[in-house]
Parts: C-alpha cells; sequence; structure tokens
C-alpha cells in the first residue's frame, strides 16, 4: 500500500508541474505583501541569490518564501527530519518557487509555543505536535493521539478518511485562525525511562515524570505522580538538575539522541507508551497565509504533508529496530503489568469523561472517533493481530 501511495505522489507531482505552467498567467498578477517575520512572496524574476536557479519550465507563479517554527531540536533527525522533507518536497513540486526555511525550536518559538506563533503571525508555518497545547483546549490531542487510542495506521486512516481531519480543522480555525495537515508520525511510543521498578500504581506516588498531554498527564497525577511538560530538547537538562524521577519521549532513537539513557546508572525502560499509541505530527498554517496562496502551492502542501508522512513513519521503523538493540545492552526493558494497565486504562476512561461532560465540542468529537475506533480495532483484531502474533513468536 505505502509504494501504491508514493506512486500516487509521485504522479501527482508531476501533475502539479504541468498544473503550475497553465495556472502562471492566471496568478501572475496576484500581489502579495511580504509579513513582518522576513517572510515575502516576490515577483517571479526576483530570484534569491542563495537559491539555485528556478525551474523555467513551470510558468510564472510568484516565488513564495515562508519560514517554518518547529517543537524540534535539528539533532532530532525524525522530528526535524520531517518538516525538512515537507519543505524539501514542496520547493520540488513548485520548481523552486515556494520556499520554506525550517528553523529549530528556539530560533522563532520554544518548542511548546509553536502554534501561538503561527496564530499571532510570527511564522507563517509551524511543524508541531497538538497535544503539545491541551492547555489551550483538550481538542488538540485528538490531532495527535489519545491514550488508549487509535494505532498509527489508524490515526492516519482517521484523519484522512474517517472524517477527522475536518473536523478538527473547523476547531483550528474557529479557535487559531490555522488550517492542519498530518506530517510524520512516530509510530507507537515506548512508556518512558525510570531509575526504579514500576509494579504497582502505588510506586508512581510521588514520582516527577516528563509527559505530554492533558489526559495523561491528569491520569498519572491522580495516581499520585506529578506531570512535567518539557519539550524534548530541555529534557536533559531536567534531568542533570534533578527535577525530573522519570522521562519518555518517544522511542529509542529519539531517546538516545535526547539522552535520556543518562537519567542513572540503573535504568528501566517499560512499554508501551499507552499515552501515545500512533503520535501524528502537524503542519500548522495561518490561515491569512493559506488564503493567499495560488491553489497550486496548496496542492504542494498538501502532497509533500502526505509524502513526508509516510517518509517518516519508515525512517522510524528502519532506525528504532538498531537503536533498540543498544538500549537493552544497558537497560532492563519491561512491560507495564496487565494490572497496571488496566489501572492506566480505566483511569484515562474516567478523564476522558469528565472532558466531555465540561466541553461538549469535544463530547462530539468523541463520540464520532469511538465510533470508528470500535469499528478499526474489530476488523484489525481479527487477520491483522493473528498475523503479528505468529511473525514474533521467536
Amino acid at each position: 500500500m505505502t509504494a501504491e501511495i508514493v506512486e500516487g505522489l509521485e504522479s501527482r507531482r508531476s501533475f502539479l508541474g504541468a498544473g503550475l505552467g497553465m495556472a502562471g498567467a492566471a496568478a501572475a498578477g496576484t500581489v502579495f505583501a511580504a509579513r513582518s517575520t522576513g517572510g515575502s512572496i516576490a515577483a517571479a524574476d526576483d530570484t534569491p541569490s542563495d537559491t539555485a536557479p528556478l525551474d523555467e519550465t513551470v510558468g510564472d507563479l510568484p516565488v513564495v518564501e515562508w519560514t517554518m517554527a518547529t517543537s524540534w531540536t535539528s539533532s532530532l533527525v525524525t522530528l526535524y527530519g520531517a518538516a525538512e522533507l515537507f519543505a524539501e518536497e514542496v520547493a520540488k513540486v513548485t520548481g523552486g518557487r515556494f520556499r520554506i526555511t525550517v528553523k529549530p525550536a528556539g530560533e522563532i518559538a520554544g518548542g511548546n509555543e509553536v502554534l501561538p506563533a503561527v496564530r499571532d503571525g510570527l511564522a507563517e508555518i509551524g511543524h508541531s505536535s497538538g497535544h503539545y497545547y491541551a492547555s489551550l483546549s483538550p481538542i488538540h490531542q485528538f490531532s495527535t493521539t489519545l491514550p488508549f487510542g487509535l494505532t498509527q495506521r489508524q490515526q492516519a486512516a482517521w484523519l484522512y478518511e474517517g472524517g477527522g481531519l475536518d473536523l478538527l480543522n473547523d476547531f483550528y480555525a474557529e479557535e487559531h485562525n490555522i488550517i492542519t495537515f498530518p506530517c510524520g508520525s512516530t509510530g507507537c511510543q515506548m512508556g518512558g525511562w525510570f531509575t526504579k521498578e514500576i509494579n504497582t500504581v502505588d510506586d508512581l506516588n510521588g514520582l516527577r515524570m516528563r509527559i505530554p498531554g492533558a489526559i495523561s498527564g491528569q491520569v498519572l497525577q491522580n495516581f499520585g505522580g506529578e506531570q512535567v511538560a518539557l519539550p524534548g530538547g530541555k529534557i536533559l537538562e531536567a534531568i542533570r538538575d534533578g527535577e525530573i524521577d522519570a522521562a519518555e519521549f518517544v522511542g529509542p532513537t529519539d531517546d538516545l539522541i535526547l539522552g535520556l539513557d543518562q537519567l542513572g546508572t540503573t535504568l528501566y525502560y517499560y512499554y508501551p507508551g499507552w499515552w501515545e499509541p500512533g503520535t501524528t505530527e502537524e503542519v500548522e498554517i495561518n490561515l491569512d497565509e493559506w488564503n493567499k496562496l495560488p491553489t497550486q502551492y496548496q496542492d504542494a502542501i498538501r502532497s509533500a504533508a502526505a509524502y513526508a508522512h509516510i517518509r517518516t513513519v519508515a525512517r522510524y521503523d528502519v532506525l528504532n529496530g538498531d537503536n533498540f538493540k543498544k538500549i537493552q545492552e544497558f537497560a532492563e526493558i519491561r512491560e507495564f503489568s496487565p494490572e497496571l494497565m488496566e489501572a492506566f486504562k480505566a483511569e484515562t476512561e474516567k478523564v476522558l469523561q469528565l472532558e466531555a461532560d465540561a466541553n461538549t465540542k469535544f463530547a462530539s468529537i468523541l463520540g464520532q472517533w469511538r465510533e470508528y475506533k470500535d469499528q478499526v480495532s474489530a476488523w484489525h483484531g481479527t487477520a491483522e493481530l493473528s498475523y503479528l502474533r505468529q511473525q514474533t513468536q521467536v
């Protein structure tokens, strides 16, 4: 299926190139204003000196220059790499006329401040994770993942074909004047690094843990723990300063890059990350800037986001297998017990219901999401689950 999608994207790239040429005359007279952030849209013949010559075969659509704020340190070849893949693909399918400069966390906005920066016009576009903004609204969690929610594949299906993206973009437009598209996924994450065994909910009492998301954080707090919300680039500093006792970020590759293995000399690496079973990242675009774009450039963004999404999933699956082997050499790999998982799940349902009771919009999306989840889980729990059990038998 992945090969078919990539083939479709390559065909779309050819189509976009042809479309740019045909639409050039219609768009040539469009006037765009430069943004205060330094982003600008220039006439087609104003080629910046620091870029390769434009592809003259695509017509005379204007040159667009945007800046992308991200939530990631540039060392993250996965997440920051997804933003770079996206920007490179946009430039490629537009013949170099639409250029997006990617910036790491901290240059335009902090790792947990990208969405507000895009909303407020500090950048035209951002690459981030929706659940970083759950303090603004719990609805943001749907765009990323919910505890005990959808796998990466199921989340993509809900967003693209199950109506999820339409529901969320209605919310984003109303609340933030933003439009979003999925752009990368980590797959199912690990449950984090601990310096002690976690056998019962009592072991969570007093635990200070870096964990994202309002719902998972509330579950932890309900068991006596303390949620510490930090962007990825701040985790190692918090470890060294003794501000946290446990931490999770994504999985083997990203965790090693960020130094989570420095938490202590005795380490337990738990799984699964029940709060992030299919985490999806997103590009967040200021709607005023989006509406200025020619249709062909909007199409370029859609196709580039889908392309980067597929490539990022593949990159994680290649890198995590190798890095997991490295971690097995020095850490104890432990699975959360069935008793713990049952407790986590039961508490998650209570927190979700409280959110639904307090927020009718959240309740509406949750109802649609649950209906989809029940259907897809019944299907994936049949042939797919049976095969995975056979595949993983030693």
